[in-house]
């Protein structure tokens, strides 16, 4: 991916814990490294098709400006979100915020916070046994549009399916959506269970009967494990009522771990009913 820097631009603003540091302000430099591709302006030479980078230092300038906060952390998370949604060439990018008038009694060269952020694909599952299904469905579509760190992009047909798991319940409708979210995994998980509770989801049997059901499949081609997720979803090689959906939005997407396509893994299951 190609890359446009920018090097020390400097921001008079008012961040510090100290009330000196808010009341008289003192000098920033932000370092960013825009990562983007740049081959439709380069061939047409047409600025619109690729970052201003006069506008970004403006825009920097402006939200260094806007708000002040105690950390420098927090305005750098604050710059980094507001780049990325304003200027949506941009995939990811890396921003560094110098203090070099930081108030520490000992000599120093500079202080700084460098982070990096950028836009993820990640494919959800869909699932609803109970009520207005497809509502449901098309509840969950419009309250992530309504994010501004998501942006659902693709969206599969909806299937009915018999139920997994050997509880007796309604058939379910299932689906599947293709998303690009500056949210981290465990911040995607906490919206996605917002969005299910909002739709009447109780957790009460494993596998039983539920309004809305909302499963991070992939992240990128992220590896990871914690107490209250697993991506890629464990199950996925296992389950045609995610397979069929996945295929029509990313049938060539492949699985970190087994190295497989999802076509290739909904073929498996097919020769299994077969053999």
């Amino acid at each position: 991916m190609d890359k446009i820097s920018i090097k020390d631009l400097e921001v008079y603003a008012y961040h510090g814990v100290f009330k000196e540091e808010k009341e008289k302000g003192q000098k920033f430099y932000i370092c960013a490294d825009l990562y983007l591709s740049t081959r439709n302006a380069g061939c047409s030479d047409n600025l619109e098709l690729s970052v201003n980078y006069g506008d970004v230092c403006g825009y920097i300038t402006e939200v260094m400006q806007e708000e002040t906060f105690d950390l420098i952390e927090t305005a750098a998370e604050h710059v980094a979100e507001a780049l990325l949604l304003k200027f949506r060439l941009i995939h990811h990018l890396s921003l560094e915020i110098k203090k070099p008038e930081a108030p520490i009694d000992l000599p120093f060269g500079c202080i700084s916070v460098t982070i990096e952020r950028g836009w993820h694909k990640v494919y959800v599952a869909l699932g609803s046994n109970i009520g207005d299904r497809s509502g449901y469905f098309e509840m969950a579509l419009s309250r992530l549009k309504e994010e501004d760190t998501c942006e659902v992009t693709r969206v599969s047909d909806y299937i009915v399916t018999e139920p997994y798991g050997g509880v007796e319940q309604d058939d379910f409708l299932n689906g599947a959506i293709e998303l690009d979210t500056l949210l981290d995994p465990e911040e995607l998980l906490s919206l996605l269970h917002v969005i299910e509770n909002e739709a009447g989801r109780e957790r009460k049997i494993h596998w039983g009967p539920r309004t809305l059901d909302l499963d991070i499949l992939f992240y990128d081609d992220m590896i990871y494990d914690s107490e209250d997720l697993a991506i890629p979803h464990p199950e996925i090689a296992k389950r045609e009522f995610v397979l069929i959906p996945m295929a029509q939005i990313a049938g060539y997407l492949r699985h970190p771990v087994n190295g497989k396509t999802v076509k290739e893994m909904l073929e498996d299951l097919d020769n299994c009913k077969d053999t």
